[in-house]
């Protein structure tokens, strides 16, 4: 039995970092410090770290015909994740995103490729019965998925797995209305904080805020739990959300108090960032647990 069926994205960060990142037109080249292919796609970023933690994972995702598709299958598969549920699309590109990263901060460019033409048809039901959780991230790339979601999540819970999404940014053209809609007949919410701003109010069971270095809150009924984040010297963030949701699922499914799943969430996500990439630096469940005690 899987424990967690990821539907998302699947495509590679081409990582360049260094003091001076920023391009500078009329045909300028600049010299970088590093410069690097790495798994990238929030989908696939918190598969590794979910399997890197323990768990039996699967990723369904679209990618294209091309060497960034085969590197991206190689590489999550190498970390544990089973990667039959992908589907390679001839005649598209895989995605790829170019992040910019300078002082632990960064800045990205996204060509969505063959992310949006992933649909709930191409989901296995096979893999939908046998997982006790179904997580969708990157649900503002999804374009071709959003309209079947509805009778994705109906199918989980009817299997008897519990559901969450992330938006993994702020969804445009009508997406954040869905959202609010989808929240609803989910269970678990991920947002970071410029997702809950712009979202604004969601009727949802659990709706879990990540607020970086100032730790992370869930919000239930029955009132607000917060956790204070984890101090660690920052290479670079790109997936510490990813890792964080990671750590909570892993907690959360487990049965543990809000407290602890936020906890376990904010020592994965801080220690993520002590590397360059996304998955160099996820930490193992005893790492994790050593940094949230």
């Amino acid at each position: 039995m899987l424990d967690l069926l990821v539907i998302g994205d699947c495509n590679p960060d081409l990582l360049v970092a260094g003091a001076d990142v920023v391009p500078e037109f009329g045909q300028r080249e600049k010299l970088v410090e590093t410069g690097r292919l790495l798994v990238g796609g929030s989908a696939s970023i918190f598969a590794c770290g979910a399997a890197r933690l323990g768990l039996a994972v699967a990723l369904v995702a679209t990618i294209g015909d091309d060497a960034f598709g085969s590197f991206m299958l190689d590489a999550v598969g190498e970390r544990g994740v089973d990667t039959s549920g992908c589907r390679m699309v001839a005649g598209v590109d895989t995605g790829l995103t170019v992040a910019l990263v300078r002082d632990g901060d960064r800045a990205m460019l996204t060509a969505p490729g063959a992310i949006p033409l992933l649909t709930a048809e191409m989901v296995p039901p096979p893999l939908v019965a046998s997982a006790r959780h179904l997580h969708v991230a990157s649900y503002h790339l999804l374009d071709g998925l959003r309209p079947g979601l509805p009778a994705l999540v109906a199918a989980a819970h009817a299997a008897g797995a519990t559901v969450s999404v992330n938006p993994q940014g702020e969804v445009g053209d009508g997406g954040g209305a869905e959202l609010r809609a989808l929240v609803p007949a989910i269970d678990l919410l991920l947002l970071n904080e410029r997702e809950h701003e712009a979202l604004g109010t969601v009727a949802g069971p659990l709706v879990v805020v990540k607020h970086g270095a100032g730790g992370a809150s869930a919000q239930t009924a029955a009132g607000v739990v917060r956790a204070a984040g984890h101090p660690v010297e920052v290479v670079d963030t790109t997936g510490a959300g990813d890792s964080f949701d990671a750590g909570f699922l892993a907690a959360w499914l487990a049965g543990e108090p809000l407290e602890r799943a936020l906890g376990l969430g904010n020592a994965c996500g801080a220690l993520s960032t002590r590397a360059l990439g996304g998955i160099t630096a996820q930490a193992t469940m005893a790492e994790a647990r050593a940094a949230a005690a």
